[in-house]
């Protein structure tokens, strides 16, 4: 009789709701049977109970109870029974209302729209049946996560898998290769020349060589190889497709995929400028690139700067020119001229010219005309000082990070700032930010993303609380892409060796990180 009464009894929660000010639903999570309509009517009919100029949270009717609380332009409700616990609906409706910000940065429709599903899955977690789970924020993060250990160790023996496949197919390659070069080899060798068998001999070999390398030859995607020997990395190539397609759907979820043929992410794969939309017939770009390896208790363990200037002629009447160089450095670069440049005419006057001025340039091909190298431990050279302070507390760690732009004349876009976090704990809890964060809980990386930095955004800070030790946040990484010249080397004229009428051309400036590590 007991078990009965247990099982009839009601459920005090009906339904939680994240909700317009009009009653409009935008979430709606119900701990009974109930239709659309139903729940849809009682939403549509909460802001029409509800008083302006009283001071309450709670509203009632003939058959249930709104307890809500205000998100800016919306509402987080609760819809309980009557003879609910009010005191414990509003502990929940507290808990309810803290859980909504951990997966939306801004309290707008269209964000509680996209992450609709993390918030019924956290739902989940605070009311089973109707009642309120003993769960804390902490824990529901956990729940959500649902972080495995099996998944880490299946994909870490998949690319494992991987690797040892890509190894054997670049074997497999250079045995074609071999194979193709001894073909070549018996078509252009003595004794297979001349009339009769010999010369028969020779050109069957040659179809069979053909033959063999067509049908076997490597393609630049993982397809599938044969093998007569047992090889676990041949089986996997053997279901690339099944591969493929199991990449693709994790690809469609939001997940960020690590490239094999790269080991990184496609956005750290490539970090650079997206190229011009128009460029003359003479177009120039002037590239560099930095290498930079700080302490995390400051000083600069080694800088480098790497840069080039690479022309490109298209027309062949600009063919003969001469490039004027405005350099502009104060930091001691060392210059080097192509072997083909006049090297005393630049010492002289900066001007990068053929020694032969009768020849041309090529036409429609790169070529590096100017490379500098800079290399110091001189911390006032470092573009962007990084300064991370993890305390330990008394549940883990507070870590405040700050950056500081120190070259003002830099302005640095798609800046990411990524920051170890330690795994299985859950993500961070986010205190004072300046711009924006992704928490990558697969890779154990915070990444706290900046649009811009220039001289009139210089200073930001991140500080945020999470279980672990300070030595769990470093090496902090830094990557970023600015369309100014940290040297400050240009070319600011062209013109023609006859004459030195001047010549239209377009530049395209870059400086981008190679590595820029604390460590």
């Amino acid at each position: 009789m007991q078990s009965v009464n247990a099982s009839c009894r009601l459920c005090n929660l009906i339904s939680s709701a994240v909700c317009t000010k009009a009653g409009k639903a935008l979430v709606s999570r119900q701990f009974v049977e109930m239709t659309r309509t139903r729940v849809e009517g009682l939403l549509a009919a909460f802001p029409k109970l509800m008083n302006t100029g009283k001071q309450h949270t709670f509203v009632e009717t003939e058959s249930v109870r709104y307890v809500y609380q205000p998100l800016e332009k919306l509402y987080m409700v609760l819809v309980t029974t009557k003879n609910s616990n009010i005191l414990e609906d509003l502990e929940t409706l507290r808990l309810f209302s803290r859980v909504i910000p951990e997966y939306c940065r801004v309290l707008e429709e269209s964000e509680i729209s996209e992450h609709c599903f993390d918030l019924i899955f956290a739902f989940d977690e605070i009311v089973a049946l109707g009642y309120r789970e003993n769960v804390n924020l902490a824990q529901i993060r956990t729940f959500t996560e649902m972080d495995s250990h099996e998944e880490k160790v299946f994909r870490a023996v998949r690319e494992t898998q991987e690797r040892e496949a890509k190894a054997e197919m670049r074997r497999k390659a250079k045995e074609l290769q071999q194979i193709r070069r001894d073909g070549e080899r018996g078509k252009k060798g003595p004794g297979f020349g001349g009339f009769g068998s010999s010369g028969m001999s020779s050109s069957n070999t040659a179809i069979i060589t053909d033959t063999r390398i067509e049908a076997e030859k490597p393609k630049p995607t993982p397809a599938p190889v044969r093998s007569s020997g047992p090889s676990k990395a041949l089986k996997l190539l053997g279901k690339g497709k099944e591969v493929d397609d199991f990449v693709d759907k994790l690809k469609s979820e939001g997940e960020n995929i690590i490239l094999p043929s790269t080991g990184k992410r496609p956005s750290e794969a490539s970090k650079s400028l997206p190229p011009p939309t128009h460029t003359e017939s003479v177009h120039m770009r002037v590239e560099e690139k930095i290498t930079l390896t700080c302490g995390r208790d400051g000083g600069l363990q080694n800088m480098e700067v790497l840069g080039m200037i690479t022309l490109r002629v298209s027309d062949e009447k600009n063919g003969r020119i001469r490039l004027k160089v405005s350099n502009n450095d104060k930091r001691g670069v060392q210059l080097q001229t192509h072997p083909n440049v006049d090297k005393k005419l630049f010492t002289a006057e900066s001007v990068i010219g053929l020694k032969n001025p009768d020849k041309s340039f090529p036409l429609k091909s790169d070529v590096g005309v100017l490379k500098w190298r800079l290399q110091t431990t001189d911390e006032s050279f470092i573009p962007l000082t990084i300064n991370c302070w993890p305390s330990e507390s008394g549940t883990g760690c507070d870590v405040n990070i700050e950056y500081e732009l120190q070259d003002e004349c830099l302005e640095l876009n798609d800046v990411v700032i990524s920051i170890p976090v330690p795994s299985g704990v859950g993500a961070p809890v986010i205190g004072d930010l300046d711009g924006e964060y992704r928490h990558d809980s697969r890779r154990n990386v915070l990444e706290w993303c900046l649009p811009v930095i220039d001289v009139k955004n210089k200073t930001g800070s991140l500080e945020f609380s999470i279980p672990g030790q300070p030595n769990d946040f470093f090496p902090v990484n830094v990557s970023f892409v600015s369309k100014g010249s940290y040297c400050d080397i240009q070319v600011t004229k062209v013109y023609q060796v006859d004459g030195d009428s001047p010549v239209r051309f377009s530049t395209e400036t870059s400086f981008v990180v190679d590595k820029y590590e604390i460590l």
